[in-house]
């Protein structure tokens, strides 16, 4: 569970401070706001040294421990879980399968030290089904399927 407690206590009241008091002008649009702890530059301690590695056993990006800009995270994240999508791909086709489904899921978190909200990392689940033309169960069904789909169609001349 995520404490968000040092954020609540920087905005005076999350959800209950007056309109009056709002951050406005540059320091909002740009992500750096003194008052919340980054430095001039823009970039908190923690975000300038928050680093991405991949936990698969599949040759993609990010094998090794690599720092991605806040700004940048959203989209070297999303490209690296389509890396794995890819592979799925590649798989199936090899081994005479089909991918069923792939869904990609981005997580988010907020920076304990700026308030500023980031993508976390992602993962990708993928599922292959595969045909096993040896089986002798799937030759069974494909026998079955060819006696109830025969003859379903029919084209006609006159």
């Amino acid at each position: 569970m995520m404490n968000l407690s040092n954020i609540n206590n920087s905005l005076r009241g999350y959800g209950s401070y007056p309109y009056g008091n709002t951050i406005t002008g540059s320091s909002q649009a740009s992500g750096t706001n003194p008052a919340m702890g980054q430095n001039p530059d823009g970039e908190c301690q923690t975000c300038k040294n928050r680093k991405y590695v991949d936990g698969s056993d599949e040759m993609v990006s990010f094998k090794t421990p690599s720092r991605i800009s806040p700004e940048r995270a959203a989209t070297a994240v999303r490209a690296h879980e389509q890396e794995h999508v890819n592979n799925a791909y590649t798989k199936a086709a090899k081994n005479n399968g089909k991918v069923l489904a792939a869904n990609v899921s981005l997580k988010t978190a907020v920076c304990p030290e700026c308030g500023r909200s980031y993508v976390a990392g992602g993962t990708t689940h993928t599922q292959i089904k595969y045909y096993n033309e040896e089986n002798p169960y799937q030759q069974d069904l494909k026998a079955t399927d060819n006696l109830k789909y025969k003859g379903m169609n029919a084209d006609y001349s006159l």
